[in-house]
């Protein structure tokens, strides 16, 4: 990483490290008063309120938070009790009931119009992101764009899409994690919505309160029958997931709530479409062209990692370990960590960061744990960063923060073998046979992604239908995806319906009589 900035001297002495300070007009109590100039009716002095029955409802315990940015408070979650979730789930059904029947034209056009307001308040909402899930301003402002930017292609082109299909029976409820709140979940969300339907989210519990909650008061102005509320997922699934009132339950999230979602919607036989989390990995096999693998790792470590389609291992042919280091480590030296918004002068730019926290001290913590487990058990440190490296405000919380690590053959008996870390710490697993090499990359049953790095095409060709992961890249990362490009997930990282382009439209959609939808479903797979 990057050290802090220095200062040079006249006398030839050891410069000091240069104090950093808060950009102007980026504290949270900046933004905060822009949310209450924007949206009074969702936003108090002193909390944030539930949207439900198309009005803002000062119902709900609000509970303390925290920025994972620098531990200091922000607003938290006004969680609902299970009846007045069920009261909101009725009404979304009368929402539904009438905009069903509103007329393609007029939905596009309040979808547009919805649109038009994110992107006159795109900076706060990206501000936002940054301080409630600790995202760098690029990143966070990328979240917001491409919410917006795929969500235009849908209004542009959704004609067809629609052809011969109609709304379904009840509202679509969405429970997705805190990375994304906007590329992911408000953009299913309108999208969802231009189909026809009325749509249920629930807030993270981790983070996007106010982001999400300023998003829905531009939409709800709009007349986009939406409903926002708080609550612990066990508090709320009997209604969320199980009333008879859903016409769809859309998860993203990771396998053990998912595995609970997915036994609940498929007791039901309801619609439901539900990414969860697998063990993307990137295999390197008879490969050469190692300056484009060094160009490419530092972007595997945006926002630490704390993405669905993040590669956190690397499988690697034992006889080329000496070459992928020599690629690898200068690689990963030079990420920057440290305050999102930290700069030198408080008129500077934002600062060009990888990465800056993870979701939370709670989570910090998890992850240096399961590095210091797995190096008692034998594990190889190949790599950990200075957390001196960091740029920070002067005694700021750093508690959130983990700084990379790079950890070789991590014992079967650690998380770290098996399963996503959601966190900027890279394993690396050596082998000797292309049944190794593939045995290695399938070893969480199923995945969003995949890489295989080899120069020979046929060998690409030939091994590449044998990696479980929905998506496989040929020396080259592969993505969620935006507009038609589709998605979903093989083995348990996914259940239900597939998305993306066309399919996202399919699935929140009825179509003719014994439709069959591409995805994973208990009785079938059915690729698109």
């Amino acid at each position: 990483m990057h050290p802090r900035p220095r200062l040079c001297t006249e006398s030839g002495e050891t410069p000091m490290a240069t104090t950093l300070t808060l950009k102007s007009g980026t504290s949270w109590a900046d933004a905060w008063q822009r949310c209450l100039s924007v949206a009074p009716e969702a936003f108090r002095d002193d909390r944030v309120l539930n949207l439900w029955n198309s009005t803002w409802q000062a119902d709900g315990r609000a509970l303390p938070a925290t920025s994972p940015v620098d531990g200091s408070p922000i607003a938290g979650p006004p969680r609902l009790d299970r009846d007045t979730a069920h009261q909101a789930v009725r009404a979304s059904l009368d929402q539904h009931r009438a905009w069903r029947h509103v007329p393609l034209e007029e939905r596009r056009a309040r979808v547009a119009a919805t649109l038009d307001a994110l992107t006159e308040h795109r900076e706060l909402l990206a501000l936002l992101l940054v301080w409630e899930i600790g995202k760098p301003w690029r990143l966070a402002q990328a979240d917001v764009d491409r919410a917006i930017d795929g969500v235009r292609w849908y209004v542009d082109g959704i004609d067809p899409m629609l052809d011969g299909r109609t709304p379904l029976d009840g509202p679509v409820s969405n429970i997705a994690s805190w990375n994304y709140p906007m590329s992911v979940l408000v953009h299913a969300m309108l999208v969802q919505t231009l189909a026809g339907n009325a749509v249920i989210a629930k807030t993270p519990t981790d983070g996007g309160l106010a982001c999400l909650s300023l998003a829905c008061a531009l939409a709800a102005r709009e007349g986009i029958p939406a409903t926002l509320v708080s609550g612990s997922g066990g508090e709320l699934s009997q209604a969320l997931v199980r009333a008879p009132e859903i016409g769809c339950v859309s998860f993203v999230g990771g396998r053990d709530t998912g595995a609970a979602v997915a036994t609940a919607v498929a007791d039901l036989g309801k619609r439901h479409v539900l990414e969860q989390e697998g063990l993307n990995t990137w295999g390197i096999w008879n490969y050469s062209d190692w300056d484009a693998l060094t160009a490419v790792i530092p972007k595997l470590f945006d926002y630490g990692k704390q993405r669905c389609t993040a590669y956190p291992r690397f499988v690697v042919q034992r006889q080329q370990f000496d070459e992928f280091l020599a690629a690898y480590l200068p690689a990963v030296r030079t990420l920057r960590v440290g305050h999102p918004l930290a700069v030198e002068h408080s008129d500077d730019p934002y600062p060009q960061l990888d990465f800056g926290p993870v979701i939370n001290a709670a989570k910090a913590k998890e992850l240096r744990d399961q590095v210091a487990e797995a190096i008692d058990r034998g594990a190889i440190p190949l790599h950990r960063s200075s957390e001196s490296d960091g740029r920070f405000l002067p005694g700021q919380d750093t508690s959130a923060y983990v700084h990379p690590v790079t950890l070789l053959n991590p014992p079967p008996s650690s998380p770290l073998h098996h399963a996503e870390p959601f966190g900027p710490v890279d394993s690396i697993v050596l082998v000797d046979t292309e049944a190794e090499l593939l045995a290695a990359m399938n070893a969480s049953n199923g995945a969003l992604v995949a890489t295989l790095s080899t120069d020979d095409r046929a060998t690409f060709d030939r091994l590449a239908p044998q990696i479980r992961a929905f998506k496989v890249g040929h020396g080259k990362p592969r993505s969620r995806g935006d507009r038609d490009e589709l998605f979903g997930g093989f083995g348990a990282s996914w259940r239900g319906a597939f998305v993306g382009g066309e399919l996202l439209v399919r699935a929140v959609t009825q179509g003719p009589a014994g439709e069959r939808l591409p995805g994973n479903f208990p009785d079938y797979h059915l690729m698109p």
